[in-house]
């Protein structure tokens, strides 16, 4: 699969802007704050109908206009596929394929696989078990489209079961048999999500463990677990048991929506213990991995964003990287960095060809 063109309209800092790609390499350079990111990032957003770094769509509007529009002229298994996201403030977004605008956006997520490898993946590092259930997320969804579907009832009937607890709190009073219909419903998709989770985990860390070693020349070891109430027991005797407590905090304190993973390097967090160089490896490792395990589920290599992949990392890492994507097995790369040499001598390693714009 590869993006022949893309077009902006409005989005971001662009005005309008126009490329035609490589169908194998494709640098972004220039010096920080001119626009590369924002490139990637509308790349992102044809596949997943949203931003990677900004969730607030109204905010990837460029400042002073009424809309943007992004433009993306894709081909997959040997069929042209226009791909257009367009946003009007106070209206609601529309992604269309082929002229045809979808009725639910989550039908459209996994057609265009895609991965990103950015210094914003550090959140899932420093920030809460939330921001790594939604990698886990992104990463079954773009391949299993049943698990999406219970993930978004799951977390629909998770926002009921709150509110009424809220009300029973608000209105002191409590009817068990209605909390009890929600219960159900939680653990029908809950255990469903819980057994998918811990098959892909179960498969995703041997790949994750692989790059992590090419990336290090095997200097360290690195682990990744899986973190979840649903190991302790079934969620409906978790929810029962934990009634009181869910009372007390408004809200619903055991599920699947509490999960995590935990990462480690020699046994020990590496949030706290990984330098700077190892966290990023991690991330991209973590990435690459996330690469293999949609393109074995899918069959098609997904396009592989790498902004700012110099960050923090010494040329030997960098060097053990590009290696890593100089074979078939990987489509159509996008890089971006602020050093236009230093880039062009790295991609010029790769056996590939490729296209370079300055911004």
């Amino acid at each position: 699969m590869v993006l022949n063109t893309l077009s902006l309209i409005n989005y971001k800092n662009f005005e309008s802007q126009s490329y035609t790609f490589d169908n194998k390499i494709n640098c972004f350079v220039g010096s920080n704050g001119v626009g590369k990111t924002n490139v990637l990032d509308a790349i992102y957003h044809l596949s997943f109908g949203k931003s990677y770094f900004n969730p607030v769509a109204t905010q990837n509007i460029k400042h002073n206009e009424d809309f943007f529009v992004i433009d993306g002229l894709f081909e997959r298994n040997e069929r042209s596929e226009k791909i257009i996201v367009s946003l009007k403030r106070g209206q609601k977004k529309i992604i269309k394929r082929n002229g045809k605008a979808y009725e639910k956006f989550s039908d459209h997520i996994g057609f265009l696989p895609l991965v990103i490898i950015s210094p914003a993946d550090r959140n899932l590092i420093i920030e809460g078990s939330d921001t790594r259930r939604k990698f886990i997320d992104s990463v079954i969804s773009q391949s299993d489209k049943m698990y999406l579907n219970n993930l978004i009832s799951y977390n629909k009937v998770l926002s009921q079961r709150n509110a009424l607890l809220k009300y029973f709190a608000l209105n002191n009073t409590f009817n068990a048999q209605t909390l009890e219909v929600y219960n159900e419903q939680l653990q029908r998709y809950g255990a469903d999500i819980f057994k998918i989770r811990e098959a892909f985990l179960n498969a995703f860390i041997p790949i994750f463990k692989s790059r992590y070693n090419a990336i290090s020349n095997n200097n360290e070891t690195v682990n990744l677990s899986y973190k979840s109430d649903l190991f302790e027991n079934d969620l409906n005797t978790l929810l029962n048991k934990n009634i009181n407590k869910d009372k007390a905090l408004q809200y619903t304190s055991v599920g699947i929506h509490k999960d995590d993973l935990n990462f480690e390097i020699e046994n020990y967090p590496i949030k706290k213990f990984g330098s700077q160089g190892q966290q990023k490896s991690f991330l991209v490792a973590l990435k690459l991995a996330q690469f293999d395990f949609i393109k074995q589920e899918s069959g098609v290599a997904p396009i592989l964003l790498l902004d700012d992949i110099f960050d923090k990392l010494d040329e030997q890492r960098v060097a053990q990287i590009i290696s890593l994507v100089d074979n078939e097995d990987f489509g159509q790369l996008f890089i971006s960095d602020t050093h236009a040499e230093r880039t062009e001598n790295v991609i010029k390693q790769i056996h590939q060809s490729y296209k370079i714009f300055k911004l």
